[in-house]
């Protein structure tokens, strides 16, 4: 008789022990932390777009960023610089700088360091594939 309550309350003990892990692992799979993030709006809207498209939430795509940085223990991606020089954008210049790229230009032209129409397609193609 002694036995049998011993089996017993060692079952129950297990028992519960078990229900406790299974609720933690429940609250810990639960757990989540916010994060904010500021992008350009046609970005994301693009993003948007494209997961939509994959069927799968901007959230869950944070995630599994997230989880590849820690996974390969930095960008999950191969991160350079353009290899040709970008173009000058008008609206990022003050007035000055934009200036001083209307002076090279011009200086470009009196030197005779010019481009025909057809060498700026071909060099577009090259580079772009445009």
């Amino acid at each position: 008789m002694k036995l049998r309550k011993q089996i017993a309350n060692r079952l129950q003990l297990a028992i519960k022990q078990d229900i406790m892990k299974k609720k933690e692992e429940a609250i810990s799979m639960a757990r989540t932390a916010n994060v904010f993030a500021r992008v350009e709006p046609e970005v994301k809207e693009q993003a948007e777009q494209v997961l939509d498209r994959l069927g799968i939430p901007m959230s869950n795509a944070v995630g599994m960023f997230l989880r590849q940085i820690v996974l390969q223990r930095g960008i999950p991606f191969e991160m350079k610089l353009p290899a040709y020089e970008e173009p000058v954008a008008y609206g990022s210049l003050t007035k000055e700088q934009f200036n001083a790229e209307i002076e090279k230009g011009m200086e470009d032209i009196k030197a005779g360091r010019v481009y025909s129409a057809d060498e700026v397609e071909a060099e577009m193609k090259r580079e772009f594939g445009i």
